[in-house]
C-alpha cells in the first residue's frame, strides 16, 4: 500500500511509483500511433470515413457508467477486507485483555496469545498464497503442526479453543469466561471466512470482459471523431482517453484482489507485525518495531 506524506504538485504530475502510467503506457501508446496513423492517411492519402462526436460522447457516457460500477464494486472489496483485518486487529487485543480476567496470567494464557500471533501470519500466507511457515514458526514454535493442515489458520483457532477447553474442564476457566472467549475466538472465525470469501469469488469476468472490449472498441472509434474537430491534437486526445478509460480498469485490477503483495494491496505484513507487538506487549516481552515504508510502500 501507497503510504507517503502529501505531495507537491510537481511530485504528484510525475509520480512514478504507485501510478497505473507503467501497466497502460503500451495501450497509451499504440492508439496515439493509431489515432496519428488515422489522421495522416486521412489528410494524406484518402477522406476516411467520419463518426459523429455527439454518438462517441454517448458511447463515453455508458462506458463510464460501466468502469464507475467495477470500480466501486473493487474498491468495496478492497475497504471491507481492510476492516476485516482491523476487527481481527481488535479482536486479538480484546483477547489479551479477556484471557487476564478469566484466566490470569497463566501459561495457557501464553500458549493462546503466541498461537493467534500465528494464526495471523498463517492466514496472510493462506490469502496470498505464499509461504508464511517461518514467520508463524517465529511467533509459535507449535505452528508446524497446523502448516500441514488444508487450512492452517483454522487449524490455529482449533488449538486455541482445545486450550482454552483444557482450563475449563481443569476448572480454572468459569462458564462466563468460557463464553466470552468463545464468542471472541467466533469474531475472529468470522473475519477469517470473509477474508477467504473475498479472495476466492472475484468479481464477476463478465464485467471485465464487458469493459475491457468496450475500451478498446471506444478507443478504436474515437480517432474516425476526432479528424476535423481536433485536427492534429487527435493523437493528444486519443492518448489522454486511453489513459483514463486503461488506468481505471488497472486500478481496479488491483483493487479487486486485495490481498495480492502488489504496492496498491493491502500491508498485510504491517498488519500481522501490529499483531505480535500486541502480542508481546501482553506477555510483557520485547515487541518488535513496526514495520516501515520503503520507499513509500508499506507491505
Amino acid at each position: 500500500m501507497i503510504v507517503r506524506d502529501a505531495p507537491s504538485l510537481p511530485q504528484l504530475l510525475f509520480a512514478i511509483r504507485g501510478s497505473i502510467i507503467v501497466q497502460t503506457a503500451p495501450k497509451i501508446l499504440f492508439f496515439t500511433l493509431y489515432a496519428a496513423a488515422i489522421l495522416w492517411i486521412d489528410r494524406s492519402l484518402l477522406p476516411l470515413p467520419q463518426v459523429s462526436i455527439a454518438a462517441m460522447g454517448i458511447f463515453g457516457i455508458a462506458l463510464s457508467l460501466f468502469l464507475g460500477f467495477r470500480n466501486n464494486a473493487a474498491y468495496d472489496r478492497w475497504w471491507e477486507a481492510r476492516k476485516l483485518w482491523g476487527g481481527m486487529i481488535a479482536d486479538v487485543r480484546s483477547l489479551a485483555r479477556e484471557l487476564l480476567v478469566f484466566l490470569g496470567a497463566v501459561p495457557a494464557r501464553a500458549r493462546v496469545l503466541k498461537t493467534v500471533a500465528a494464526f495471523a501470519h498463517l492466514h496472510r500466507g493462506w490469502l496470498r498464497q505464499s509461504d508464511a511457515r517461518a514467520e508463524a514458526l517465529r511467533a509459535d514454535p507449535a505452528a508446524a503442526d497446523f502448516a500441514a493442515r488444508r487450512n492452517p489458520p483454522d487449524a490455529a483457532l482449533r488449538q486455541i479453543a482445545e486450550v482454552l477447553r483444557a482450563e475449563a474442564e481443569a476448572g480454572r476457566l468459569s462458564d462466563i469466561g468460557r463464553r466470552a472467549l468463545s464468542e471472541r475466538l467466533a469474531s475472529l472465525s468470522l473475519a477469517q471466512a470473509g477474508c477467504e470469501r473475498i479472495a476466492s469469488s472475484p468479481l464477476p469476468f463478465v464485467y471485465s470482459l464487458l469493459v475491457l472490449r468496450t475500451s478498446y472498441l471506444y478507443c478504436a472509434l474515437l480517432p474516425f471523431a476526432l479528424i476535423d474537430t481536433a485536427g492534429w491534437f487527435a493523437p493528444l486526445v486519443a492518448a489522454v482517453v486511453a489513459y483514463v478509460f486503461f488506468g481505471l480498469s488497472a486500478v481496479t485490477d488491483e483493487l479487486e484482489h486485495p490481498f495480492r503483495d502488489v504496492i496498491n494491496g493491502l500491508p498485510l505484513d504491517a498488519m500481522c507485525r501490529v499483531i505480535e507487538i500486541a502480542v508481546a506487549e501482553a506477555l510483557d516481552e520485547p515487541a518488535p518495531e513496526p514495520l516501515q515504508p520503503v520507499d513509500g510502500v508499506l507491505s
